[in-house]
C-alpha cells in the first residue's frame, strides 16, 4: 500500500474513532434525540429570560454605545462603514475595536430602538443567549456523543443567573455576539478534527475572526483549541499546534490592535505597572470568586470593586489565597486517573484570562459577563461527569435507568433553583434607579454606582439627592474628574458657582484634557465676570475638540465682553458652519453684523433665525429695522405687519408702520 494510500486510511479510522458514539450505534435515533431536546432546552431558556425583553435599565456605557453614539443613531453604510474603517481610535465608543457589536446594535436602532424603548435590543440579545445555549448543546454533543447529558448540561448554561446581564445591559452586546462566533469556531474546529476538510478549517479561521470583531477577550480560542486537541478530542501532535499557526498571527494582531485603541481612547494599564503581588491576589482572587458565584450565584451585581484594603486581611482575597493553593494542587493530581479536570479549568482560565485584571482596562475586580464564554470548560467538565453516570458497560448494569433518571432529576432540580434566580435577577433591571440602588446593597462602599445613581437621579431633577450621592462617591473616589465634574454641573444650575468651579478645577486636575471640563469652567469664570480665565477655557476646549460649536459660541460672547468684535463674528460664524441648528448663535452674529454696518450679511442671519424660530417676534422686528435701512421698505413693512399679525399690542412695529406711512415716497 502506497504512503498516500496508508494516510488516507489512517484518517478514516481516525475520523471513525472519534465519532459520538451514538452515532455509531442507531443512526438517526440520536439526531432526533439532539433536535427534540434542543428545542426543549431552548424553549425553556427563552421563558425563563422573558423578563429581559421588558427590563427598562439603562447601565454605565449604554451612553457610549446606544443612548448618545450618534453613528448608532443614524443607520446607514456611512456609520457602518466608519466603526469597521476606525480600527486604532474608534471616535463613538471608548476602548477597543468591536465593529460587528456596534454595527448590530445600530441596526436594532434600526428598527425603532431607542433609549424609552429598550426591546428591539433585549430581542434581538434574547434570541442571541438562546442561540449560544443551542449551540453549547451540539457542540458538547460532537465532543460526548450523549445527545441528553449535553442538553441536560446546555440547560444549566442557559438558565444560570450568571449570564443574566448580558441581555438587558446593551452595551453587553459584544458578550453574546462574541459567543456565537467563538461557539461556530468551536464547533467547526471540532468537525475539522473528524472529517479533516479545509473548508471546515477555513470557515473556523473566518469564524475566529468575526469573534474578534465582536469583542477581542476572544483572542485566546487558538489555545483553547489546542487544549481541545488535549483532551477530550486526544490528537495534540505537532501537526496540531502548527495547524494553529495562522490562528495565532490573527490573534497577535487583534491582540496589538486592542492595546493600541484601548490605550488611545480609554484606559490599557499593562502588568509593568502593578507590582507583581497584586497581579498574583487579583488571579487568586477571581480563580476562586468566579467558581464560587457559579456554585453559588447569590448576590451578583453588574460591579465587584477591588476589596479595600486590597490584601491578605480582606476576606476574600485571603479565600482566593487559600482556594488557589487548594485548587490546583488537586487538579494536578486528578492527572492520574482523568485529564478532564485539569483540562477543564485550564479551558476557563486562558479563555478568561484577558480579563483577570493583568492589564486594567476596567474599574472592576471581576465581572460576571466575563465568565460567559470561558464557562464552557467547566461545562466540558460537568458534561464528561454526566456521561460517566449515563454511560453503562458490561461489568456495570445495575439499574442503569435509576441512575439515568436521578441524573436528570437532580439537573432538572438545579435548573429550576438557577431560573428562579435568574427571574429575581432580571426583576432588578426593570429600571435604572432601582438597580443602582440594589447595586449598592450588594456593594455600598463602591464609588461608581453612587456616581451613576447621582446621574440617574439628577436626571430626574431630585437634585439634593443627586448632590449627596455625588459628594459620597467623592468620599470613596476623590480622583474621579466625572464625578468632579458632573457634581460641578449641578452646583452651576443651582447658582452655587464658585463651588462649581472648584469641583470643574479639580476634574483638570486629574483629567487636563477633559474638554467639557473647560467648556463649562470657562462659562462658570464668565458668569463670575472672569472674563480672560474663561476665555483661556474655552481656548483649551476648542484645542481638544475644534467643532465644539458651544465653545465657539460661548468665546464669541467672552471676546465681545472684551470689544474683540472681529474675533467674536469669527467665532460666531464657526459656530454656525459646526451647528446650522444653534438658533443663539445666529442670533448674535446677525446683531454683531449689524451694529458693525455689516448690513447684508446681518440680514442673512436674521432669516436664519426666522426660518427655525418664525414666531420670534423681536427678531422679526429687528429685521424689519434693517430693512429699513437698506431701503427695502415694501419687505420692511411686509415684516412688521407679520408681528402686528401675531402680536397686534406691539407698539414698535406699529410705530415703525407709522412713521413709514408718514415719510414722503422719494
Amino acid at each position: 500500500m502506497s504512503k498516500k494510500r496508508r494516510t488516507k486510511a489512517k484518517l478514516k479510522q481516525h475520523t471513525k474513532n472519534n465519532r459520538p458514539e451514538e452515532l455509531k450505534s442507531v443512526a438517526g435515533q440520536p439526531i432526533v434525540w439532539l433536535a427534540g431536546s434542543m428545542i426543549v432546552v431552548a424553549l425553556i431558556v427563552f421563558i425563563t429570560h422573558r423578563p429581559a425583553l421588558d427590563a427598562k435599565a439603562l447601565l454605565f456605557d449604554d451612553a457610549q454605545y446606544m443612548t448618545k453614539n450618534p453613528l448608532v443613531q443614524n443607520p446607514s453604510w456611512e456609520s457602518a462603514n466608519r466603526f469597521l474603517t476606525e480600527v486604532l481610535e474608534p471616535s463613538t465608543v471608548q476602548g477597543y475595536y468591536q465593529p460587528l457589536s456596534m454595527i448590530s446594535l445600530m441596526l436594532d436602532y434600526g428598527i425603532g430602538g431607542r433609549p424609552d424603548n429598550l426591546r428591539p435590543f433585549h430581542r434581538t440579545s434574547v434570541a442571541l443567549h438562546v442561540f449560544n445555549t443551542v449551540l453549547i448543546i451540539a457542540f458538547l454533543y460532537l465532543l460526548f456523543g450523549k445527545p441528553l447529558p449535553a442538553a441536560m448540561v446546555g440547560l444549566l448554561f442557559g438558565v444560570h443567573p450568571i449570564t443574566v446581564e448580558t441581555m438587558p445591559w446593551v452595551g453587553e452586546r459584544k458578550t453574546l455576539l462574541a459567543m456565537f462566533f467563538a461557539m461556530w469556531c468551536l464547533i467547526l474546529y471540532v468537525r475539522y478534527t473528524r472529517t479533516g476538510g479545509w473548508k471546515a478549517y477555513i470557515l473556523c479561521l473566518l469564524m475566529y475572526v468575526l469573534a474578534l470583531m465582536s469583542k477581542p477577550t476572544s483572542t485566546p480560542l487558538p489555545v483553547l483549541l489546542l487544549l481541545l486537541d488535549y483532551w477530550p478530542i486526544g490528537r495534540l501532535r505537532w501537526r496540531s499546534l502548527t495547524e494553529k499557526l495562522p490562528f495565532f498571527v490573527v490573534g497577535g494582531i487583534f491582540a496589538v490592535i486592542t492595546i493600541i485603541s484601548q490605550g488611545r481612547t480609554a484606559v490599557a494599564e499593562m502588568p509593568t505597572e502593578s507590582s507583581f503581588l497584586t497581579v498574583v491576589l487579583t488571579i487568586c482572587h477571581n480563580i476562586i470568586f468566579y467558581l464560587f458565584k457559579m456554585v453559588w450565584p447569590t448576590q451578583l451585581a453588574p460591579h465587584y470593586p477591588y476589596p479595600n484594603p486590597f490584601d491578605l486581611s480582606s476576606g476574600m482575597v485571603l479565600a482566593g489565597v487559600v482556594g488557589t493553593c487548594v485548587l490546583i494542587p488537586f487538579l494536578i493530581i486528578s492527572l492520574r486517573w482523568t485529564r478532564a479536570l485539569l483540562t477543564g479549568w485550564f479551558f476557563f482560565f486562558v479563555a478568561i484570562f484577558p480579563s483577570m485584571g493583568v492589564i486594567g482596562f476596567t474599574n472592576v475586580i471581576a465581572s460576571d459577563k466575563f465568565a460567559y464564554l470561558p464557562s464552557i470548560g467547566l461545562l466540558m467538565v460537568l458534561t464528561w461527569l454526566v456521561t460517566r453516570i449515563w454511560n453503562t458497560s458490561a461489568h456495570n448494569t445495575i439499574r442503569p435507568a435509576k441512575r439515568r433518571l436521578i441524573a436528570v432529576i437532580v439537573v432538572l432540580v438545579l435548573a429550576a433553583s438557577e431560573a428562579v434566580t435568574t427571574r429575581h435577577q432580571l426583576a432588578r433591571w426593570q429600571d435604572t434607579e432601582g438597580l443602582f440602588r440594589y447595586m449598592l446593597t450588594v456593594t455600598p462602599n463602591a464609588a461608581s454606582p453612587h456616581y451613576h445613581l447621582a446621574t440617574v437621579l439628577a436626571s430626574l431633577n431630585q437634585t439634593d439627592e443627586a448632590i449627596e450621592e455625588y459628594e459620597i462617591a467623592l468620599r470613596l473616589n476623590p480622583n474621579d474628574p466625572d464625578t468632579h465634574y458632573n457634581l460641578a454641573n449641578i452646583l452651576a444650575r443651582t447658582g452655587h458657582i464658585d463651588d462649581a468651579i472648584d469641583h470643574y478645577q479639580a476634574a483638570l486636575t486629574w483629567n487636563p484634557r477633559f474638554a467639557l471640563a473647560h467648556s463649562n469652567l470657562g462659562n462658570a469664570l464668565a458668569a463670575k465676570g472672569r472674563t480672560e480665565e474663561a476665555i483661556t477655557h474655552f481656548t483649551a476646549t476648542l484645542k481638544l475638540q475644534p467643532n465644539n460649536f458651544r465653545a465657539h459660541h460661548n468665546l464669541a460672547n467672552a471676546l465681545l465682553r472684551q470689544g474683540k468684535s472681529d474675533q467674536a463674528i469669527e467665532h460666531y460664524t464657526r459656530a454656525v458652519q459646526f451647528n446650522p441648528e444653534l438658533v443663539i448663535a445666529h442670533r448674535n452674529l446677525g446683531r454683531e453684523l449689524a451694529r458693525r454696518g455689516n448690513l447684508q450679511e446681518a440680514t442673512n442671519a436674521y432669516r436664519e433665525v426666522l426660518r427655525r424660530e418664525p414666531l420670534d417676534l423681536q427678531m422679526r422686528y429687528e429685521l424689519g429695522e434693517l430693512l429699513v435701512l437698506q431701503g427695502n421698505t415694501q419687505q420692511a413693512a411686509r415684516e412688521f405687519n407679520r408681528v402686528l399679525q401675531i402680536d397686534p399690542s406691539h407698539q414698535n412695529a406699529r410705530k415703525a408702520l407709522a412713521v413709514m406711512n408718514s415719510t414722503p415716497t422719494p
